[in-house]
């Protein structure tokens, strides 16, 4: 009961705030969120691009930016070939806003651009121009998610230490384990305020997302004092390595998926609401759930 208190207020006083903008006849700011991770191939771009669409479903207007410089592949997932990316607007050929590609739900995608080396070593002019590209989009949507690469590295870190909030996503791998641990320390050397939130990726069953979670909370609060968010977990569902081969977003092609619910929960969790409720009836679902299974 406290708890469904504490989010209506929340509820509450977003809204409030939400108004008080209007009334002045202002944009309220853009929630900036980084998804980022310690190891590579844990699975966050598809999160953030599934994560992005289930948003747009609890009425936010979201925008993903592909950050993962050099090797970016949101539009792959999407089956995309955007005509433009960041590449245009760090040569001074585009502004941000003209790369914005339209994707499912109406979402927005900025391309970082597959390959392309000159993303992974920004100058300091090329940075001034990115980020003044930036703050011409704040306001225009409710949330700016940014898919980062993976690791501590200079270009990873700058848009973490940018961002309002931090997702690090991790699995029940060792490897993936220590990583995410790694680069939530490098963080709270900089920012020990910054708001880290965890989701862990293709678990077998609650329990296993539990025990790795309390590994990460226990270490962070022992050696780093620092509480962490525990956001929720994905089961390793076969309808997420299936929708990207036929390059569809799992959230659309496999709604009834567990991992499709589990997103939908992240989200809710996000805009601390309640779930949405499933208005199909049984066999809708029973159907749905048989569809899910045999692709």
């Amino acid at each position: 009961m406290k708890d469904q208190a504490e989010k209506l207020r929340i509820m509450m006083q977003n809204m409030r705030q939400q108004v008080e903008f209007e009334i002045a006849g202002e944009e309220s700011p853009t929630r900036i969120i980084c998804i980022s991770s310690g190891k590579g191939g844990v699975g966050k771009t598809n999160l953030t691009l599934n994560l992005g669409l289930a948003l747009v479903d609890y009425g936010q207007r979201v925008l993903i930016l592909d950050a993962d410089m050099g090797m970016a592949n949101v539009d792959v997932i999407l089956g995309k070939v955007p005509p433009h990316n960041l590449y245009h607007v760090i040569r001074g050929e585009k502004k941000l806003s003209e790369v914005i590609c339209k994707g499912p739900k109406g979402i927005g995608l900025i391309s970082g651009g597959s390959g392309i080396v000159e993303l992974a070593n920004l100058g300091a002019q090329e940075l001034d121009r990115f980020i003044e590209g930036l703050s011409e989009l704040d306001g225009t949507v409710d949330i700016l998610l940014i898919d980062t690469g993976a690791g501590i590295s200079k270009n990873v870190l700058s848009y973490i230490y940018a961002a309002d909030e931090l997702i690090v996503v991790t699995t029940p791998e060792p490897t993936a384990i220590t990583d995410a641990y790694g680069l939530i320390k490098s963080v709270e050397m900089v920012q020990k305020k910054k708001p880290i939130s965890l989701v862990v990726n293709k678990i077998e069953n609650e329990k296993e997302g539990n025990d790795v979670s309390q590994k990460l909370l226990i270490a962070s609060k022992k050696f780093l004092n620092r509480e962490l968010n525990v956001m929720g977990y994905i089961p390793d569902d076969p309808v997420v390595s299936k929708s990207v081969k036929i390059q569809k977003p799992f959230y659309l092609h496999y709604e009834n998926s567990s991992a499709s619910l589990a997103i939908s929960r992240l989200a809710a969790n996000l805009c601390n609401v309640a779930v949405k409720a499933d208005n199909k009836g049984t066999l809708s679902r029973l159907f749905g759930r048989m569809k899910s299974f045999f692709g």
